[in-house]
């Protein structure tokens, strides 16, 4: 996290200093929440977030052969998977522009049977981009629908969720001198704001059992995973679900901080421009794994997004496609070596998914589990 940088006086800094002042210290995935989601100044109810023009962009944007993937992949989920069931509903998770369920959706077109099955349901909760999706997805139109709830739709259904938990607001604790404490946004004495550990209810022992040596400093992150897992498994008693998870983390228990944020494609800290960058955190696929067994649904992975675009066949498509368009054969050609990256993105997101009890496991996972990585910040500047 970049500590440093000039503060910026945004309408929400100074929204958030006002309830500072009145209400005190305001935590970590509060003060989160605030910068992503407040009802008139939220990063989320911005329109140019996505892109060269924005501040970031995903793997969709990156290359389409990414979202071709994953509709060959629903294709082959709904047939040998789900057995074929109609209707289908296909979901995303926060689906930024709607270019990779774009993607997708044109890519099942070669699944005999699949389009006709097909709807799509979209859990978006800022309208400046369902404005966008609705544009980006003018050819399905007919088959769209928005929600803003995890599950308010009929299984049986596949989802996918691309870069949609690192945007989950996350609790923070730090050791100090005197034990483990709340780390929260407070002001310092010229009224700026500044990270602060705060005393307040904190699981002790838990932390101590976890890492009993931690030096003051430490900070560790919890990402309340439980709502999800609710969600998935409520669905799964109602009919057979498939889930595809993507982002950036880690898959051992670790400590660290890291809330990052991004603006104009440029590192800067989270604390300089509330509400005009975006703010994100590393997914602890351990934490998400473990919260998904407890509830009861079946796992596969996690792996590298590498491991997983190879298994698609990836370098086949990439190459089938430089063919048929051999003036951006170079464009084609670096976009799918950004994702599969051993240094980059093919290393640091991980791919896990989730599946009802009793369907069988999903296509693109092995039985190996991917070693960790140290975090590092990878979904911002191009």
């Amino acid at each position: 996290m970049i500590e440093n940088g000039l503060r910026r006086d945004t309408p929400l800094s100074r929204r958030i200093k006002e309830k500072i002042r009145r209400d005190g210290p305001m935590t970590i995935d509060s003060y989160m929440s605030a910068c992503l989601w407040d009802a008139d100044h939220g990063y989320y109810r911005r329109q140019k977030i996505f892109g060269a023009s924005g501040d970031f962009i995903t793997a969709a944007d990156i290359s389409q052969v990414f979202g071709e993937l994953l509709g060959v992949w629903a294709g082959v989920v709904w047939q040998g998977v789900l057995g074929a069931p109609n209707p289908l509903t296909i979901v995303e998770y926060g689906p930024g522009r709607g270019t990779m369920m774009r993607d997708i959706l044109r890519a099942a077109r070669i699944v005999p049977g699949f389009s006709n099955v097909a709807r799509v349901h979209l859990v978006e909760a800022s309208e400046a981009l369902i404005q966008m999706q609705t544009e980006t997805l003018s050819d399905f139109r007919s088959m769209l629908s928005w929600g803003r709830e995890l599950d308010e739709f009929n299984p049986p259904a596949i989802i996918f969720a691309n870069e949609f938990l690192d945007s989950w607001p996350v609790a923070q604790w730090v050791k100090t001198m005197s034990g483990w404490c709340i780390r929260a946004v407070t002001l310092d004495a010229s009224g700026e704001l500044q990270f602060a550990a705060v005393e307040g209810d904190c699981p002790h022992e838990a932390f101590e059992a976890l890492l009993p040596n931690a030096p003051p400093g430490t900070v560790i992150e919890t990402q309340r995973l439980d709502q999800l897992a609710e969600a998935l498994l409520n669905l799964s008693e109602r009919g057979p679900v498939a889930v595809l998870m993507i982002d950036y983390g880690h898959t051992t228990p670790a400590a660290g901080d890291t809330l990052q944020a991004v603006r104009e494609h440029k590192y800067e800290s989270p604390l300089t421009s509330p509400g005009e960058a975006d703010l994100t955190v590393h997914v602890n696929f351990y934490d998400l794994a473990s919260t998904l067994h407890r509830a009861g649904l079946a796992l596969d992975g996690p792996v590298t997004q590498a491991e997983f675009l190879g298994a698609l066949g990836i370098v086949e498509r990439a190459s089938r496609l430089m063919s048929a368009n051999p003036a951006r054969a170079p464009e084609i050609e670096t976009g799918a070596a950004r994702l599969l990256a051993p240094n980059g993105m093919g290393a640091r997101f991980k791919v896990l998914a989730a599946r009802s009890p009793g369907l069988p496991s999903l296509p693109g996972f092995s039985a190996a589990r991917v070693t960790n990585t140290a975090p590092g910040p990878e979904r911002g500047p191009a």
